[in-house]
């Protein structure tokens, strides 16, 4: 610079600035370096794995259910065990971000994915099953806010939005995968052990996901949060590399601690319901619990409600050939609504930076409750067309507002409501938290679908739907455009401007 002197700036300072040419000219956006892309490309893996799993889970459960023999009661075990896991390890292994670092988390959990899903294409028996299910799960689960902090730490301000939900689209994009994959396994196979191939074919991908990992950054914004500026520095030079090179130095300015020195050694989880963060807490958390009841149980279940509601039944179901014939008919159907998933979360891409995450989130309640409301209309019609219409119609509608609305925007909102210091706890617990629904749901749906019916199940995520919007636009803190520098001193209530963030170099030699 003219004067010589270098101006101290923080990491998401440095992370947004945008070059300016000599002339004053400068570049419509901030430029994505390598390093920025292949830490994105490396976080939808979780996502995609994710879907793959849970989902393909319901294609596979037939087969399962036959090989072992299992009751409703089991088979809605076997639903829920990966979402169990993933209630387990968000908290219990997500939380630990804070306190090890981002960058080694991201490399464990994928480790631990490799070995439980290895096991799981081996297991002799019920038992091991459902602990390889609630193992990969576990992974999974420290996925959910680890992917998400690796992304924004590491990325401009004003995208954030738009690439964190494009790593969540991955779930919806591993979803419709499994879904396919096991209606292949399925048609070119004949065997009960089919399900084994399912699990199998992840294996390879997380192999090489596993060794991309070892090539990644540290988040500078955590190694700052501990006091180590000078590897912090290091990071950010790292993270930033370009050609030709920008900056060609860095100098991070620390941003002052929010935080009594009284309180640093109180559990971070104790913080989040401190009356400074509660706020946060509750609209990371309860919406995402909502949520959560309606798609995963609908989600897992869409094979067995689709066979259930439109009666595709087989005179020898209890046979080998009967069970992969129902198995085919209702994975074609699961795998065609699924593509609906894939239309809203590329909406929610698009919006989110536009519309904010507040209006998006409440009105995408409202859709899920429509659509759900329409499939429970279904329930009432006697067999024919105009139920498959009303059911595939309501189901559409689901997937796609749930995938513009809360699906997508309760994963963005949790990694983003939080100071640096408990991000990852915050994230971490409401991940945890909106699982306990994922888990009560799919455990229970086997069993409702045997005992009380479908329609009522239906009619009851109707109500948690629309409970969503409701606390939602109660607690509504809308972070777009937010520096996560800053969250936590310019929170804003979903009906107030966001406080924008934007930096600027000086002009270059």
């Amino acid at each position: 610079m003219a004067s010589g002197k270098m101006i101290a700036k923080t990491v998401q300072e440095y992370i947004d600035e945008t070059p300016v040419w000599s002339d004053g000219t400068t570049i419509p956006q901030v430029p994505m370096t390598a390093m920025q892309w292949r830490i994105w490309g490396l976080a939808t893996a979780g996502k995609f794995f994710e879907g793959l799993v849970v989902f393909m889970t319901g294609v596979a459960l037939p087969l399962m259910a036959m090989e072992f023999g299992l009751s409703s009661a089991q088979k809605g075990m076997v639903g829920s065990a990966t979402l169990f896991g993933i209630l387990v390890g968000a908290t219990a292994l997500g939380g630990l971000a804070d306190h090890l670092g981002r960058r080694q988390l991201f490399i464990a959990e994928m480790l631990l994915f490799f070995v439980f899903l290895v096991a799981m294409t081996l297991s002799p028996n019920f038992p091991l099953v459902l602990v390889c299910l609630f193992g990969m799960g576990l992974a999974l689960g420290c996925d959910y806010p680890i992917a998400h902090l690796v992304i924004s730490e590491s990325i401009p301000s004003n995208c954030r939005g738009r690439l964190v939900l494009g790593a969540f689209a991955f779930q919806a994009v591993g979803a419709l995968a499994g879904t396919v994959l096991g209606y292949m396994i399925l048609k070119g196979n004949e065997s009960v052990s089919d399900w084994r191939l399912m699990y199998a074919s992840a294996i390879v991908p997380t192999i090489l996901v596993v060794i991309g990992r070892f090539y990644i950054t540290q988040s500078p914004q955590w190694l700052m949060s501990r006091g180590q500026v000078a590897k912090a520095e290091a990071e950010v030079a790292r993270l930033l590399k370009r050609d030709p090179r920008y900056p060609k130095k860095i100098s991070l300015l620390e941003v002052p601690d929010d935080e009594p020195e009284i309180e640093h050694h109180k559990s971070k989880f104790k913080k989040l319901f401190r009356p400074k963060h509660l706020r946060a807490t509750i609209l990371a958390s309860v919406p995402w619990f909502l949520q959560d009841l309606s798609t995963y149980g609908i989600g897992v279940f869409t094979p067995t409600i689709l066979a259930t509601i439109l009666g595709h039944t087989s005179e020898r179901e209890q046979n080998l050939a009967g069970v992969i014939h129902n198995d085919m008919i209702a994975a074609k159907g699961a795998a065609f609504l699924d593509i609906l998933l894939i239309v809203g979360i590329v909406c929610a891409i698009l919006l989110a930076d536009r519309v904010g995450r507040m209006k998006l989130q409440i009105w995408g309640f409202v859709g899920c409750a429509a659509g759900l409301l329409l499939a429970a209309l279904s329930t009432r019609l006697p067999t024919g067309t105009g139920q498959t219409v009303l059911i595939f119609a309501g189901f559409m509608v689901f997937n796609f507002m749930t995938n513009i609305g809360p699906n997508a925007m309760t994963y963005l909102i949790a990694g983003e409501v939080f100071p640096t210091k408990i991000r990852g706890s915050g994230a971490g617990f409401a991940a945890s938290f909106a699982k306990v629904g994922a888990v009560a749901t799919t455990f229970l749906f086997p069993i409702i679908l045997s005992e009380i019916g479908i329609g009522n199940l239906l009619c009851f995520l109707v109500g948690a739907s629309l409970l969503g919007a409701l606390v939602t636009w109660r607690f509504g803190i809308e972070t777009m455009g937010i520096s996560l520098e800053n969250v936590g001193r310019a929170k804003s209530r979903s009906n107030e401007a966001p406080v924008r963030h934007a930096i600027h170099s000086p002009a270059a030699p």
